[in-house]
């Protein structure tokens, strides 16, 4: 069982992955921190972009000979496989880490896997430790894996699209968290040159046309993972297609209770999505929703 001072560096390393957000496509963003043999955090990193270190190697290396005897804590299963950087469960072996926590399991893991090999290695490891908070990042990466296909967040305003305002917030403070965006006719990476240009395309144009699964597709061969879609003006594309949106984040002005049922009508939360959070502003209200999971 992880330790309190265990569970604490988990959440450190959570934090850290999330500084990957937007960059390390079409890679996962991971965190990792190094505890030595005392308990003692001595390491910490996060992985940037495809082609450069991954979080434990930039963990490993802040922590140096502290490494040895002392735990990993890493939020995805370290990789078994070398590709364009070293294998990381090898990294951490040749480090004499004694120990591994490991929030999530890697869907993408070949062979046995990197916590199969540490184990085989010598090193005690435990998984799942707080995986749902790791999923606060990972979840949109996995689920693009899994399915091959971005995931998706369609952002707009609920009254009819008569919000551009509302709807440039939703571009500006969502599109650093996807890696492209896409509003009106305009296609933006979400972060400006944030991803490695040799493993990562955007898609010839914003046209996702009448069924955006064929689109998303090839976004996806692009090394794309996730996709914003801002503006009302889309609905005629998602709307039929709301089995391909995993996040709806919707703006909602403040208006006089007598006008109630016109702002906030009973289709704004479609079957299919709950309610996960809400964001107060002087002129609207944000609603975020995310798709039920099987």
């Amino acid at each position: 069982m992880a330790s309190d001072l265990e569970l604490s560096a988990m959440r450190q390393a959570i934090t850290l992955s999330a500084l990957g957000l937007g960059t390390t496509s079409p890679n996962p963003p991971v965190g990792c921190v190094i505890l030595d043999r005392h308990g003692t955090v001595v390491g910490a990193g996060f992985h940037r972009r495809k082609g450069e270190p991954h979080a434990e190697v930039h963990a490993l290396n802040a922590a140096g000979g502290a490494a040895r005897g002392g735990t990993a804590v890493v939020t995805l299963e370290p990789c078994n496989h070398v590709g364009v950087t070293p294998a990381c469960r090898q990294e951490l072996i040749d480090a004499g880490i004694s120990r591994v926590f490991i929030a999530v399991m890697d869907p993408t893991s070949r062979g046995e896997g990197g916590a199969s090999m540490l184990a085989a290695a010598g090193v005690e490891v435990e998984t799942d430790v707080l995986r749902d908070e790791a999923l606060t990042v990972l979840e949109p990466w996995l689920t693009a894996t899994v399915r091959r296909r971005p995931y998706v967040t369609w952002a707009f305003a609920a009254d009819g699209g008569h919000q551009p305002a509302a709807e440039e917030r939703l571009l500006l403070d969502l599109c650093a968290n996807a890696d492209l965006a896409i509003a009106g006719k305009t296609l933006y990476e979400g972060i400006p040159g944030g991803h490695a240009s040799a493993h990562f395309a955007l898609p010839d144009d914003a046209d996702i046309g009448v069924d955006p699964s064929q689109w998303l597709s090839a976004a996806y061969e692009g090394g794309v993972r996730s996709v914003l879609v801002v503006g009302h003006e889309h609905g005629a594309a998602m709307r039929p297609h709301l089995h391909a949106v995993d996040e709806l984040v919707v703006a909602v002005p403040r208006t006089d209770p007598s006008r109630a049922l016109a702002v906030v009508q009973s289709d704004l939360i479609p079957i299919g999505f709950r309610l996960v959070e809400f964001a107060a502003h002087a002129d609207s209200l944000t609603a975020r929703m995310r798709r039920l999971r099987a």
